[in-house]
């Protein structure tokens, strides 16, 4: 928005003006040529690579307990997963960007989770299915479950249930599209980094 004084130096003169049209800004600062105009899309590059990123995120493939059905589920016709680019699940985590953890996780199968998770290319992100995986589900408070997979990992999407349909998961999946285009991915990451933080204070203690 530009700020005219109109030749007066009195503040109060000062008066917003109207902002250019953005046909107008693009011509003066790309200079399109005439017979392109209607043709050429002009965006951020950082806003072009995001688009890519939210469009084709390649699914590690691997199931926890009973929620990793609802997942199984999510890729026949009747959902249509190939519609979010989705649809190549990756036994490889290297090949993979995103984590469906789908079920019970226990203090055993945390660290294989982690090692996994530390496997997969940058930038990655993670999906917590169900209630067992978001806060331990029925069996939280067992010596042998974690109550939480963002104990270990930094959750970007928690999806409710138990199990959840695989609509739920559709629209978390839906959801961590438009937080990667609005890029606020690291807000949900709050319990990870106090995890984190204690894990080094423990380790500084020992």
């Amino acid at each position: 928005m530009a700020i005219e004084t109109n030749g007066s130096a009195d503040p109060t003169a000062l008066r917003f003006a109207a902002p250019r049209p953005a046909d107008e800004v693009i011509e003066q600062t790309f200079r399109v040529p005439e017979d392109l105009r209607g043709q050429v899309m002009v965006v951020p590059f950082q806003g072009l690579v995001d688009w890519a990123r939210k469009n084709s995120m390649w699914p590690v493939t691997f199931g926890l307990a009973c929620c990793a059905i609802e997942y199984m589920a999510i890729q026949n016709s009747r959902f249509d997963l190939s519609r979010f680019g989705m649809e190549i699940n990756r036994a490889s985590p290297r090949q993979a960007d995103i984590m469906i953890v789908s079920g019970t996780v226990t203090v055993k199968m945390a660290h294989a989770i982690r090692r996994i998770y530390d496997q997969m290319a940058d930038p990655k992100y993670v999906i917590s299915m169900g209630v067992c995986a978001t806060a331990g589900g029925p069996y939280q408070g067992s010596y042998s479950t974690v109550p939480g997979v963002d104990n270990f990992l930094p959750v970007d999407v928690y999806v409710a249930g138990c199990p959840p349909r695989p609509d739920a998961l559709l629209y978390a999946i839906i959801h961590l599209q438009k937080k990667i285009t609005k890029r606020e991915i690291d807000a949900g990451h709050a319990r990870w980094r106090a995890w984190q933080r204690r894990y080094r204070e423990a380790k500084q203690r020992a």
